[in-house]
């Protein structure tokens, strides 16, 4: 005996499984959070442009095209590249005192640092919550 699928009743669940229920007042649309977690992510380009600063850019490059259409991401990339350039400086302290030999132990603790907290902060920005990094400095305000 074959059964065949019911419709849904109306006002019942999506069978698809996307019911999409109305954000919160205040809450960042879907495209603000995900060019949000595009300026924290743009920190991995660290590893793409090493010598380029491709971890400044790209934050930098993805706010100025978003920051005046919302609040969210001018928040979150304004974060995202004062925290580049913090690494950054942090980093070239660190390559200095390389020659004292403290330096590489720095250089391994800022790069565990710099990732641990962008993938935090991507998640943060993900879930609509506004992020701020911690031992940053704000030279974009």
């Amino acid at each position: 005996m074959a059964t065949t699928p019911r419709a849904p009743a109306p006002g019942g669940p999506d069978p698809s499984g996307f019911d999409e229920e109305p954000l919160p007042p205040g809450f960042p649309e879907t495209w603000e959070r995900n060019w949000a977690v595009f300026c924290h992510l743009g920190g991995f380009a660290l590893y793409l442009l090493p010598f380029a600063l491709g971890h400044v850019l790209v934050p930098l490059v993805l706010w100025l095209l978003r920051r005046h259409e919302s609040a969210f991401v001018d928040h979150h990339g304004r974060e995202a590249l004062n925290f580049q350039i913090s690494v950054t400086l942090y980093g070239l302290v660190a390559g200095l005192l390389v020659y004292v030999l403290v330096g590489f132990v720095l250089l391994a603790a800022l790069a565990v640092f710099q990732f641990v907290l962008m993938v935090v902060a991507s998640v943060r920005a993900s879930q609509g919550e506004r992020y701020r990094y911690p031992l940053t400095i704000r030279f974009v305000s």
